[in-house]
């Protein structure tokens, strides 16, 4: 795949993530850091490695789909795999200072 559609994919891969929001939290899931890892494969299908701020969270079940649709619905990518992963346990060093400012936690 050729460099600049990579860097097309990511910015647009970041920004869908952008759009997915925890409902008890204010902020995105990207900011929260709840993203481990994205992988784009040369076949252009997308593998992403998500958390939670808790594993009891209530939308647990939920929020790996929301990833998928969102990032599923970029053009020129062919599947998207979500996998939820506890290790390591997300925390709050994990957020970026956009997501301290809105949750006003320094």
């Amino acid at each position: 795949m050729p460099e600049g559609e990579i860097e097309r994919l990511t910015e647009d891969i970041i920004a869908a993530l952008k759009t997915v929001f925890d409902p008890e939290i204010p902020v995105d899931i990207y900011e929260l850091g709840l993203i481990y890892r994205v992988d784009i494969s040369d076949d252009r299908h997308i593998e992403i490695d998500m958390t939670l701020t808790a594993p009891g969270c209530p939308v647990a079940g939920d929020m790996p789909g929301w990833v998928e649709n969102a990032v599923g619905s970029i053009h020129g990518v062919q599947g998207v795999t979500v996998n939820m992963v506890f290790d390591p346990p997300w925390d709050q060093s994990r957020m970026s200072d956009e997501a301290r400012v809105a949750l006003d936690m320094w």
